[in-house]
């Protein structure tokens, strides 16, 4: 999985971390990867979205909400989502 840097928190990180995921997963490059579409596009199911928000709050040392994934369904959505959750928890 993508290494993360758990100190730094910007949307932009959030993103990039999360579009090598997609990536890995899909077995497709990350710049293959859309991130203002929705993630169910790519096929990705809610089996997937748990295994995400796992490996996230494995990463981040957080505890996510499950349904973070379904009321953010991009990556840009949900990058944004994890910045506010991330500044709630420090």
């Amino acid at each position: 999985m993508p290494e993360f840097d758990v100190d730094t928190h910007s949307a932009e990180s959030l993103g990039r971390w999360l579009t090598d995921c997609v990536a890995t997963h899909l077995g497709r490059p990350a710049d293959a990867i859309d991130t203002s579409l929705p993630l169910s596009d790519y096929g990705l199911d809610s089996l997937y979205a748990l295994s995400v928000i796992a490996e996230l709050e494995d990463h981040l040392d957080i505890s996510l909400d499950p349904t973070v994934m379904w009321d953010n369904p991009t990556i840009d959505a949900l990058s944004k989502a994890l910045v506010k959750e991330l500044a709630l928890s420090d």
